[in-house]
């Protein structure tokens, strides 16, 4: 599976032939004011330093069947083990399906894809030279959540899997704070918030995640499963983003959601069960605080029903980690548990705000997903492990969910 901890990928060597470099003061003519701005720019992030790199070159060429156009300018940050630049690219439209030939805007020495800094200024320099309307972020690479995988599972030929971004050449990683952070810069590079992000990696559409971006971002879309090798449908993705006929960026990231089911639902990439949802950051400052009631209710329980509610939370539905579970499949398990009037209102307000939070929610038939999971341990392991960093999370502090978790947790041991 893509960017999955615990899959293992063969490593395809000399797929194809890299693009010679082009004068890139010819392309970087908005330096002089030159280069008109277009409706939407996307900036892919593409780190293939680890096991996906043969799949970056897939995903290249699949966007070269579209290209840049007279809406849209895709624009990659390129680093592959293959080649031993790293390379920046405006894509355009190839005829060869064999190689990559888009011309390289610049080339760069070996860059280091898990340093949150380089992220910071792909994205400036992206927006500089290809200004537009909205910009939608992809981070394209190995996913992990929120949290790194403790000594529990082994890493892969030395990959150390955690977070986003995994540069296995540096050993380092982007961490879900860095990656808020890079969001929050990069919308003051561009005066607004970030339109759509975007990870092209595991596990990601998570509350945790979300929230580390939610006053920069406006649309966030991911995966709260693994994804497959192959990742996102680009080409039928471009295809379709150029034809809408409102580029609103909420239907922009609501048509990535649906794109990607669809792909792996008898489309171009046959039928794997799969997850994707799209979110309006928007939304979440008030599913925050009907988080926050619900946790301050689940305070409130006897020691009996807190017992219950560790089974109950053992029992939902968890993706590839044990303690990352969906949140739509939690509260509905809670609503059978519990007769308490006050916990079923703060259970009824969490579902509500979900419900305008998560725009589009597209799974395969095989999961109980409901668009956004959420850390849930019943060990206190995980607990003791995580506790602390969970807690300077800007979800935990906005909801004090990692409070009520630890009495949960704790309960295990009474």
């Amino acid at each position: 599976m893509k960017k999955n901890l615990v899959a293992i990928m063969a490593f395809i060597v000399g797929l194809a032939a890299f693009p010679a470099s082009v004068n890139a003061t010819v392309i970087n003519a908005n330096k002089a004011g030159r280069v008109a701005e277009k409706e939407w720019t996307f900036l892919v992030y593409l780190n293939g330093h680890n096991s996906l790199d043969s799949f970056g070159l897939m995903n290249m060429k699949q966007m070269e069947q579209v290209g840049s156009t007279d809406k849209v300018n895709v624009v990659v940050q390129w680093a592959s083990n293959q080649n031993k630049n790293t390379e920046r690219i405006l894509v355009q439209k190839s005829t060869n399906p064999n190689q990559v030939t888009s011309p390289i805007v610049e080339a760069l020495p070996p860059v280091d894809m898990g340093d949150a800094k380089e992220l910071d200024k792909f994205l400036e320099w992206g927006a500089r030279n290809y200004p537009a309307k909205h910009y939608f972020v992809n981070v394209w690479n190995h996913g992990n959540g929120w949290h790194i995988v403790n000594g529990a599972v082994k890493a892969i030929k030395g990959m150390r899997p955690t977070d986003i971004s995994y540069d296995d050449n540096t050993g380092h990683h982007i961490t879900t704070e860095e990656l808020g952070q890079s969001m929050k810069t990069f919308a003051r590079v561009i005066g607004h918030k970030v339109d759509v992000y975007g990870s092209d990696a595991c596990l990601m559409a998570m509350a945790e995640v979300a929230g580390e971006m939610m006053d920069s971002v406006d649309y966030f879309v991911g995966s709260e499963e693994v994804e497959p090798g192959e990742g996102w449908p680009y080409t039928t993705f471009l295809t379709k983003w150029n034809a809408l006929t409102s580029l609103a960026p909420r239907e922009v990231a609501k048509l990535l959601s649906k794109d990607y089911l669809a792909a792996y639902s008898g489309g171009v990439y046959g039928r794997k069960a799969v997850t994707m949802s799209a979110m309006d950051l928007n939304e979440m400052p008030n599913f925050n605080k009907a988080m926050q009631s619900l946790s301050s209710e689940l305070m409130r329980m006897n020691a009996g029903d807190v017992k219950k509610t560790l089974s109950t939370a053992d029992a939902t539905q968890s993706f590839t980690l044990g303690d990352y579970k969906d949140l739509g499949d939690f509260l509905g398990r809670m609503g059978k548990q519990t007769t308490v009037s006050s916990q079923q209102a703060a259970l009824s307000g969490v579902k509500a705000a979900m419900s305008k939070l998560v725009i589009s929610n597209d799974a395969s038939s095989s999961f109980h997903a409901g668009g956004i999971a959420f850390w849930l341990p019943t060990s206190s392991y995980e607990m003791g492990f995580y506790g602390d960093r969970y807690r300077g999370l800007v979800f935990a502090k906005a909801t004090g969910w990692g409070e009520f978790l630890k009495v949960m947790v704790g309960s295990s041991r009474k």
